[in-house]
């Protein structure tokens, strides 16, 4: 649902349907136009993604509450509240919840990255 505010259009994700992906995860599409996507997402403990990178689409990850592992490269970060990293393009990488306790965070992509996704080999 949205509204109109001084001609801007307010988001409340409250009234989005969630979409369910994974392992019982689920994530809001809060803005999905081709040139940008802006996905909030919940994880359960013990979830992951699968591997994959994107050809065109830059993404920021920022992390809204719990604490997330995003590995790039084989390279492994932890995120905790009000940590964000960028991927660009073409580095393969994966969001997991190695935690104990639900993760939400923003995935942020410039353009969408709906049509863009390859699986990486593990």
């Amino acid at each position: 649902m949205a509204w109109f505010l001084g001609g801007q259009r307010m988001i409340n994700k409250d009234a989005i349907a969630p979409r369910p992906w994974g392992s019982n995860c689920f994530s809001w599409d809060l803005v999905d136009r081709p040139d940008m996507l802006v996905v909030q997402e919940a994880m359960p403990p013990g979830t992951s993604e699968l591997r994959h990178f994107h050809t065109k689409a830059r993404q920021f990850f920022f992390v809204l509450s719990g604490e997330l592992t995003i590995e790039v490269e084989g390279e492994r970060t932890k995120l905790a509240v009000h940590d964000g990293i960028e991927i660009v393009p073409g580095r393969s990488h994966q969001v997991l919840n190695e935690s104990d306790r639900e993760a939400t965070f923003l995935a942020i992509a410039c353009p969408t990255t709906k049509g863009d996704r390859t699986l990486s080999p593990r």
